[in-house]
């Protein structure tokens, strides 16, 4: 069974609150929100499976277990990490790709196969190569 989008069950769950009567069955909540009772019924039933067989099915009752529902996707949202900004001043440091291996990865002139490069210097190097590619198209 599909999953509920989460929008959707924000929606259900603020038109169920928002109705004072003490049982609200699908098609009351149909004329509330405009959607037809067989697509209520069929999302819902993700909380309740025998939902789809009983029409007058109480759905205040699952209030808890959608607003439980919500807050866990909520919490399993992940914070992206913000990528950092390559600047054209940091470009600048290195004439080359070559230009940036010898200063970064190399010590005394010899290249150290242990040297670690971080995501930021390898798009620093995609950057460089990209621009080395430029020039050469250009020269031709």
């Amino acid at each position: 069974m599909k999953a509920p989008s989460v929008t959707v069950l924000k929606k259900y769950v603020s038109s169920l609150t928002k109705i004072k009567a003490k049982y609200v069955t699908a098609e009351r909540l149909s004329r509330v929100i405009g959607v037809y009772p067989e697509v209520i019924n069929e999302t819902l039933s993700y909380f309740e499976p025998m939902l789809m067989m009983d029409p007058e099915y109480n759905l205040l009752v699952l209030v808890p277990q959608i607003k439980q529902y919500i807050s866990d996707l909520e919490d399993k949202k992940t914070s992206v990490v913000p990528v950092e900004v390559i600047s054209k001043k940091q470009l600048e440091e290195y004439e080359s790709v070559v230009d940036f291996v010898y200063k970064k990865m190399s010590v005394g002139g010899i290249i150290d196969r242990g040297a670690y490069l971080t995501d930021k210097d390898l798009r620093m190097i995609r950057r460089l190569a990209g621009e080395e590619l430029k020039k050469r198209k250009n020269k031709k």
